[in-house]
């Protein structure tokens, strides 16, 4: 069954992107300057994880060592590991779990023979990578900042 995610903005374009990686069949209908990105990056694109990512770990960055004021190594580590974690917890229980998996929000017509849309291997997975890539993630950027930040 092929899958149109009608709407592909922010949100849909992710929905997409999980739909894609999980095997399925999606075409994104777009407009405006959306869709001339979406059509220049290729429609399977990870468009939105490419754009959002490293704004994300800027205000990762901005919170810890801007708002908070750490210095140091395992300070900053920790401090950055702390918010992404947490926000891991809240994408994976909240998000994946509830919005996803128990609410009509996500439901879309015609395609309830497919559900869960994220299954459990994937919700491991995105669990177990979320937080070991993390964990490298920040050791690297508080390698870096300590060596910036005195």
């Amino acid at each position: 069954m092929r899958i149109l995610v009608f709407g592909a903005g922010v949100i849909g374009s992710n929905l997409a992107a999980d739909l894609f990686a999980s095997g399925r069949d999606i075409t994104i209908l777009a407009r405006g300057e959306w869709a001339d990105m979406l059509e220049k990056n290729g429609k399977n694109s990870k468009l939105f994880k490419s754009l959002g990512i490293p704004l994300y770990f800027a205000f990762v960055l901005v919170s810890t060592y801007a708002v908070n004021g750490a210095r140091g190594f395992f300070e900053g580590f920790w401090q950055m590991f702390a918010i992404l974690s947490i926000v891991n917890l809240i994408d994976r229980l909240l998000i994946d779990e509830y919005w996803v998996g128990h609410t009509k929000a996500w439901e879309i017509p015609g395609t309830e023979d497919m559900k869960p849309y994220i299954d459990r291997k994937d919700k491991v997975g995105k669990w177990l990578m979320g937080t070991a890539g993390f964990a490298v993630f920040c050791a690297v950027l508080a390698g870096i900042m300590s060596m910036l930040v005195k």
